[in-house]
């Protein structure tokens, strides 16, 4: 049951939803300044997202950022302390007002599945559905097809591997055309050689069906291969939202930096919106004098050239002033070479990674330098 009227004002706020430009589409699912707290701890801190249908928003961060609170509070198994949820334009949830989680037309899908162990392949896809027999049928044979599961049919669930099971639970949670899809990690579970496979088959599935898909994980690597959108979380808070490319190539800040690889960091203090370092100047516009700041940039944008009678390249606008530093230690990773060295100019360790196969002895010489447009500069 709906919860009684609320007074006229806010009456005419859920009839009206969100505030769009006349004629506009109201987007499939936004949430606005959610709040919650657990145990006097602020765990989400005034979250805000937009998702349309056919578009996949990532929650993106690391364990405790409150990514998964925030996905419960959407599907009406959690309440926020503040903050309202709009479907479609139309309001769902806020402090006083809320749909039941069962009446928002949300799917569901977790890391462990959750399917039932006594119920048929079948019967388990069919297990949300309601209506004639033969319509619920026809709708699970079609999803058992697009899944490529059809021939399972009549199985059980123990009788599937991992990413059979993972296909099923998409095809419960598709079956009752749900306009918004919630994944918490569905993928955690799967052996890394099928995992990639089954996130294509899913995002594909999942776009065809057109509905607005909100997934949480904590790898940078799956957001970036499945989102349209990543809003990155820390400590409660979005700190960064925006399209994948935008995200990675223009972070909000070092740690966001750090998230998605691993990084370098020189420290440096700005004089006239130049930071001096030994790999030369770095713009470091806006900043006040006699500020401190890193340059923070990763191991792929560091070029390597071989010592010659103890000089380098010639600087370049391109890649500034080269130093020289000496190998501590080298690995081949499979696609890429990751080389240690320990600079000269203040014995600390720089990273750098190079395409197929580069190991240089520990010892040798070498001068590096650094991709002036692929370097960021924070003030400390």
């Amino acid at each position: 049951m709906l919860s009684p009227p609320k007074p006229d004002g806010i009456d005419r706020e859920r009839q009206r939803g969100p505030s769009v430009t006349e004629n506009a589409t109201p987007p499939r699912l936004e949430i606005r300044n959610l709040i919650a707290r657990y145990e006097g701890r602020v765990v989400v801190d005034d979250v805000s997202l937009t998702v349309r249908a056919g578009q996949v928003t990532c929650l993106l961060g690391p364990s405790g950022c409150g990514k998964s609170t925030t996905l419960r509070m959407i599907a009406g198994v959690e309440m926020q302390e503040s903050g309202e949820i709009y479907v479609d334009g139309k309001l769902i949830c806020d402090t006083v007002f809320r749909v039941p989680p069962e009446r928002r037309e949300i799917g569901l899908m977790f890391q462990d599945f959750a399917l039932f162990p006594h119920l048929s392949v079948a019967d388990n896809v069919a297990f949300g559905l309601k209506g004639h027999r033969d319509e619920k049928r026809a709708r699970v044979e079609a999803l058992l097809r697009k899944v490529d599961l059809m021939r399972f049919v009549d199985d059980y669930p123990h009788h599937l591997s991992g990413g059979e099971q993972q296909r099923v639970a998409l095809a419960r949670a598709l079956a009752p055309r749900p306009r918004i899809m919630l994944m918490d990690e569905p993928f955690s579970g799967l052996d890394n050689r099928l995992r990639d496979g089954i996130r294509d088959e899913t995002l594909a599935i999942l776009k065809e069906e057109d509905a607005a898909v909100v997934l949480v994980t904590h790898e940078p690597e799956e957001a970036m291969r499945m989102a349209d959108e990543i809003a990155l979380m820390r400590r409660g808070k979005v700190v960064q939202q925006g399209a994948p490319y935008n995200v990675f190539t223009r972070p909000a800040d070092k740690a966001a930096v750090a998230f998605f690889s691993d990084i370098n960091v020189l420290s440096s203090k700005v004089n006239g919106a130049l930071a001096e370092t030994p790999f030369g100047q770095f713009l470091a516009p806006g900043v006040p004098d006699n500020t401190d700041v890193e340059i923070v940039f990763r191991p792929q944008h560091v070029r390597l050239d071989f010592d010659r009678n103890g000089k380098g390249p010639l600087p370049t606008p391109t890649d500034g002033v080269a130093a020289r530093g000496v190998v501590e230690r080298a690995r081949f990773l499979g696609n890429e070479s990751l080389v240690e060295f320990r600079m000269d100019h203040d014995g600390s360790i720089l990273r750098a990674t190079v395409p197929n196969v580069f190991v240089p002895s520990p010892g040798r010489v070498m001068w590096l330098t650094i991709r002036r447009d692929r370097c960021f500069v924070f003030p400390v």
